[in-house]
Order: structure tokens, then sequence, then C-alpha cells
């Protein structure tokens, strides 16, 4: 690709880069003030993706999502559990199963650091026409996707 011809769509990558500079450097600071590793946090955000859409998490399916081992899973599980961030449970549908779920403690952890952060995002999106918030999404989906895919493709 020759880069001089695409000059504003890089002008736009780097802003997404800037962009995911600045959230990366508030969730750090959100880990720190909380005595987490960044792993720790993508694990509680990985939980509470899930329960919004929900899938039930296990600790597999958690370890799987992060590419933690077992015993990297367990351990992480137990500090957060530690922490009184996550809870682990029994499946209602099937008692062998664990299940672990974020705790209120978290989320209100989250919304205390993270809330004015989302009322500013949703002040701003609110401020588009309805069919300039379809195409942010749609925009989001498709660099989401974009992400996944360059990942995807380094995956041994």
């Amino acid at each position: 690709m020759n880069h001089g011809q695409h000059s504003d769509a890089i002008a736009y990558v780097h802003r997404i880069r800037a962009l995911t500079v600045e959230l990366n450097l508030l969730a750090a600071e959100f880990a720190t003030r909380n005595g987490l590793h960044t792993t720790d946090l993508r694990a509680l955000v990985c939980l509470l993706d899930a329960a919004r859409a929900g899938t039930p998490s296990t600790p597999g399916w958690l370890g799987g999502q992060l590419s933690l081992s077992s015993a990297s899973t367990t351990a992480l599980i137990d500090r957060l559990e530690t922490a009184g961030l996550l809870e682990r449970g029994r499946d209602t549908a099937d008692r062998r199963r664990v299940l672990v779920t974020v705790t209120p403690k978290a989320e209100d952890l989250g919304w205390t650091f993270f809330g004015p952060l989302i009322e500013r995002v949703v002040t701003t999106i609110d401020a588009f026409s309805p069919d300039e918030q379809r195409t942010i999404s749609d925009f989001l989906d498709r660099m989401q996707d974009a992400a996944a895919d360059a990942r995807d493709a380094l995956s041994p």
C-alpha cells in the first residue's frame, strides 16, 4: 500500500490509535487505583460484556477469552474473588458447572471511575443525528472486525 495515496485514511488510523492510547491509559489508571492487573480488568470487562449478552461465564470460557492457561485462570479468579470483585456460583441449569460473575462492588467501582467518561460519550453521541449514529455504529463494527482479523492473522 502506498501510504501517500491514503493520507486521509492514515490520519484516521492515527486518530484511532490516539483514542486507543487514551482509553488504555484510563484503564491502567483504574487498574492501578484498585490494585488490579491489566488482565484482571480485561476479565471484569469480559464478564460484564457476557452478562449483557446473556452468555454464561465459566472459568474455561473466561480463560479462553483471555488466552490464559487453566492454572492462570484459576489464580485470576481466586485473586478477583478475594478482592470481592467476582464470585463463583453453580449454574442453576447444570449444578456441575461453575459460573463466575462480577459483583455489585465491581460494578460500583467501575461506574464511580468510568461514569464521567460514559456520560461524556453518551452526550457526544446524542448530539449526532440518527443517520450519523448509524454510520458511527457501522464504522465501529468494521474497525472492531478489522482489529480482530489482524489479531487472528497473527495467531499460530
